[in-house]
């Protein structure tokens, strides 16, 4: 009899989580989250992280709307980071979980520079990936920091 705690059957590691529809931009936002995720913790540059995803027959090259998100955080990484550590209260950018920091940015980028997506949509859209991704604590905190970008940026529209 196998024991249903450490039998796996056939599968290798954790489940995978979820994926979002391709073609949307909840999946365009997913995939952009992976490569700057994997930007930051190679610490290799954006555009040469994007470059090899770009070539990537495996999963196809990114949507023109995941590619517009990563150069756009690329391009106003300072800019950024600053409004996320002036919104995060007692947290430094470089003290924030790797999915949390990459999540803000492209979150805060949306807010900052996509005025036609509905603020709503960007803090939800975060706050699940942050659920779903990162640590119990971060959808909240992810919550707090864009609620404050948004505020400035949008005048909490």
């Amino acid at each position: 009899m196998s024991d249903p705690l450490t039998d796996r059957g056939d599968r290798r590691g954790p489940p995978e989580p979820p994926r979002a529809v391709p073609g949307t931009r909840s999946a365009a936002r997913r995939r952009a989250l992976d490569i700057l995720f994997e930007a930051d913790l190679l610490y290799r540059p954006v555009a040469e992280v994007l470059a090899r995803h770009r070539d990537d027959r495996e999963a196809g090259a990114p949507d023109a709307y995941t590619v517009e998100l990563v150069d756009g955080v690329a391009g106003l990484l300072p800019e950024l980071d600053a409004r996320i550590a002036a919104a995060a209260e007692h947290w430094t950018i470089e003290r924030m979980p790797l999915v949390d920091r990459n999540l803000l940015r492209l979150a805060a980028f949306e807010l900052s520079a996509r005025a036609e997506v509905p603020t709503a949509v960007v803090l939800d859209e975060a706050i699940e990936l942050a659920k779903l991704l990162s640590t119990a604590d971060s959808g909240r905190f992810v919550n707090g920091v864009l609620a404050s970008i948004a505020t400035e940026v949008r005048g909490g529209a």
